[in-house]
């Protein structure tokens, strides 16, 4: 069964920098593709990056340049590195494993102006 787990969310000032944390369990990481999703209160739940098995990654316009998607198959995580963060960026951010088509729980980012 596929669990996905974050961590890493929090209360920052606008200008910082958060480092989210995906950890899988029982797949075969290094052969799966996961995203990045978010979502705000009253939005949907938008794609923000995604990291491919080869490493090709691709982001939403609005947070590249600030934002970094990276995996460590050895540690079988995915991480999104944040930085300049905005007001708006606020959300619960979550990953999604494409193969299986599972969430995780999802982890608040709340950045204060």
């Amino acid at each position: 069964q596929v669990q996905l787990v974050e961590s890493g969310g929090g209360l920052v000032q606008a200008g910082g920098s958060l480092r989210l944390s995906c950890a899988a369990s029982g797949i075969t990481f290094s052969i799966y593709a996961i995203g990045w999703h978010r979502q705000a209160p009253g939005k949907q739940r938008e794609l923000i990056a995604a990291i491919s098995s080869g490493d090709n990654t691709n982001y939403a316009d609005s947070v590249k340049g600030r934002f970094t998607i990276s995996r460590d198959n050895a540690k079988n995580t995915v991480y999104l590195q944040m930085n300049s963060l905005k007001p708006e960026d606020s959300a619960v951010y979550y990953c999604y494993d494409y193969r299986s088509q599972t969430w995780g729980q999802g982890t608040q980012v709340t950045v204060s102006s």
